[in-house]
């Protein structure tokens, strides 16, 4: 099974101090990348009630479906490469590791649907204490800016995050993960 620990600080960022950790970085705009989350759930939110989140996306010419759910430190990461989709709009889940989470969850695959699209140019660099992220998503009537870092140890990748911060004057923010923004903006244009 493929899984992991991943242990990320997320900061939601202005488009200038985005803008401004680019070029500290020495981050050109051929460093980016582009990449599309496709989210699933039930209906009824039944992943999102776990504090979870599924999704797929192709990475490298694969197709990667990908449960991520909480974890004691981070979240617990379970990846599973697949066959292209035919149709998101009437996608079967596979069986496997992912498939075999969702039960453990108890989450019925059958009764699960898509939900929308995350498009994401990213760019990474590695610094000593980790992996920096910066992001700029588009997602149904939102855009927007985002540093992850991901690290390792998560105390000394706390010390070295709000240093950063700290040195770009940059305050902190309350930043959710890209689904729940997601999910957040899809339930809100919903009631609409």
């Amino acid at each position: 099974m493929a899984q992991e620990i991943e242990i990320e600080l997320k900061q939601l960022l202005t488009k200038e101090e985005f803008e401004q950790l680019k070029q500290y970085f020495q981050l050109k705009d051929e460093d980016f990348h582009t990449q599309t989350n496709y989210y699933f759930d039930t209906p009824q939110f039944d992943i999102k009630s776990k504090f979870a989140a599924l999704r797929m996306r192709e990475k490298g010419g694969q197709w990667v479906l990908t449960l991520k759910e909480p974890h004691e430190i981070g979240l617990l990461e379970t990846h599973q490469t697949i066959a292209p989709p035919a149709s998101l709009e009437h996608v079967h889940l596979p069986e496997g590791e992912v498939a075999d989470r969702l039960e453990h969850l108890h989450i019925q695959k059958d009764q699960i649907v898509y939900f929308g699209a995350l498009e994401t140019s990213r760019a990474e660099k590695m610094i000593k204490e980790g992996l920096i992220v910066l992001d700029h998503s588009r997602y149904l009537t939102v855009e927007d800016y985002e540093l992850e870092f991901e690290v390792s140890d998560l105390d000394i990748g706390q010390a070295a995050f709000t240093a950063l911060l700290h040195q770009f004057q940059i305050p902190v923010r309350h930043t959710k993960n890209k689904v729940v923004r997601f999910y957040e903006e899809k339930m809100k244009s919903q009631n609409r």
